[in-house]
């Protein structure tokens, strides 16, 4: 009896210690910032969201900084005053890589793990990348254009000049159109982080007639898909768009036909495997911070996460809506 005793006794320390090793390995005061471009957007609500919800169950401190609105430089100086903070990790969108490279790199040489996701600065010394992969998802854009299109027609994209990622989406497109010459790339608007750009020149494009009509436009990035939906409708109609994300607006114009289709991306699954990286970084540290592990095929780290990317349509449309409905319960 008493050697039961004991052997219970025994086993119970063991579970406590078990449970206290687990738990003792997160704590509130270890800090994780989630820095982006665009804050305000329901896109980056969303990443922010999943950001929190992975910092909840690590019971570790998340903090989301950032401009509101599309604003480089405004996110070089969040980065900067995070990087002073001496946080245990900055999960980092690169809104342009020209301005925020050089930071990123002094945030690897003061030993502060840096993981991109959405957009990449690959040649920057940040461990690696989580988001989509854009050269194939403007190539879905493509594809879908040239089937509306019937292989021939003219084109507007709609874009913030500079930002890796919708780079990687016109060149997605202009690789699936270099095999169709009748399909013409007319102009790429730099919107300049201001949606009212691109409804002003869609209804100037929209009045477009004979050689020089307008078949097609492409928002590569979220804000200004209802936008140029409005300028078509307000022109006449008779035009393709294909917008980019899952903002209500943009899955209620699938619904209504003014966007023939949309690109997915999962903000939410970045910001959540995000902080979840950066955490295992932090208490799993390689011995070179620093270190170029693309190049090294032994490597504790991948060069890229692929979250995944899906085309939305009028016939899938219902099961992103009731998904979003479902989140924001």
């Amino acid at each position: 009896m008493k050697a039961m005793k004991r052997t219970a006794l025994a086993m119970l320390a063991l579970a406590v210690a078990f449970t206290s090793g687990c738990g003792g390995r997160h704590s509130g005061k270890e800090v994780f910032y989630l820095i982006a471009s665009n804050l305000s957007t329901p896109y980056w609500q969303t990443a922010a969201a999943g950001f929190k919800q992975a910092a909840a169950q690590f019971k570790v401190t998340a903090r989301v900084e950032g401009p509101d609105n599309y604003d480089p430089k405004a996110e070089l100086a969040e980065l900067q005053k995070a990087v002073a903070a001496k946080p245990a990790g900055i999960l980092l969108q690169v809104s342009d890589a020209s301005v925020l490279q050089p930071e990123i790199d002094a945030a690897i040489g003061a030993g502060i793990p840096v993981i991109t996701i959405d957009s990449d600065a690959a040649g920057s010394r940040r461990l690696y990348f989580i988001g989509t992969n854009n050269l194939e998802a403007g190539q879905l854009g493509g594809k879908r254009l040239i089937l509306k299109l019937g292989g021939k027609g003219n084109v507007v994209f709609f874009t913030f000049a500079g930002q890796p990622s919708l780079d990687d989406r016109l060149k997605g497109f202009k690789d699936v159109f270099a095999s169709r010459p009748d399909i013409k790339i007319v102009d790429v608007v730099d919107i300049k982080g201001d949606t009212h750009i691109a409804f002003d020149k869609a209804q100037d494009y929209m009045a477009l007639t004979g050689p020089k009509k307008i078949d097609a436009f492409v928002c590569l990035e979220s804000e200004t898909g209802k936008m140029v939906a409005d300028a078509i409708k307000r022109g006449g109609g008779g035009r393709e768009l294909v917008a980019w994300d899952t903002a209500q607006d943009t899955l209620n114009g699938i619904k209504d036909g003014s966007i023939d289709a949309t690109i997915a991306q999962k903000p939410l699954t970045m910001g959540f495997l995000g902080l979840k990286a950066l955490d295992d970084v932090f208490h799993y540290p390689p011995q070179q911070l620093g270190k170029d592990y693309s190049a090294d095929s032994f490597a504790p780290y991948p060069v890229f996460v692929d979250t995944g990317t899906s085309l939305v349509d009028q016939s899938n449309v219902d099961l992103f809506i009731a998904a979003a409905a479902a989140q924001n319960k």
